[in-house]
């Protein structure tokens, strides 16, 4: 259970366009917190759950696995409990395999699970990753994405990347999600 400051609005204040969103958070999850907070401002809600999920993540140009791929790594970096409840299973949904998710958790993943794009997407997140303050894309892997991806595709996993992040760190701070054990973003103390 997170302990916000925030005020949460129950279930059943919830408006028919914000209901759906907290039914599905908590199935995934069982912490729901993210929409009874964000719900006291329904154009960021929609923001996030709609122009970003709907039209980017779940949209754009680039193939869902990827994009999952990406997700999966961010979030088991990052220790956000709440979000590897929904995002292992996103992943696997996808068609990773149990295997590959279970090796996106460990520092280094087991290069042999994953093809060359794959491996390729993972080393993007980890360049993006919150505690990885010197993240660059060097000439080889960014001649690694191109190998698979144009760049207006590497240009989207990065946004992707980029709002995932932030709002990792804006979930952290306002605990609005569960955080794993090992989470290097809570605060401490």
């Amino acid at each position: 259970m997170t302990d916000t400051l925030f005020t949460r609005t129950p279930r059943t204040e919830l408006g028919a366009d914000v209901a759906p969103a907290w039914d599905m958070l908590n199935a995934l999850t069982g912490e729901p917190t993210f929409i009874e907070v964000f719900a006291q401002a329904p154009h960021l809600l929609d923001l996030v759950m709609n122009e970003f999920y709907a039209k980017v993540f779940f949209g754009g140009v680039v193939e869902q696995r990827y994009k999952q791929i990406a997700r999966l790594r961010l979030s088991l970096v990052h220790g956000c409990r709440t979000c590897n409840k929904q995002n292992i299973p996103g992943a696997i949904a996808a068609g990773l395999s149990p295997a590959q998710t279970a090796s996106m958790a460990a520092e280094q993943v087991d290069s042999e699970l994953f093809d060359a794009a794959e491996l390729a997407v993972i080393e993007y997140a980890d360049q993006m990753v919150l505690t990885n303050m010197r993240g660059a894309l060097s000439p080889a892997l960014f001649a690694r994405l191109r190998e698979r991806f144009s760049e207006a595709q590497i240009l989207e996993l990065g946004v992707v990347m980029a709002i995932i992040g932030g709002m990792a760190k804006l979930s952290f701070v306002v605990d609005v999600v569960e955080k794993e054990d090992y989470c290097p973003l809570a605060p401490v103390g």
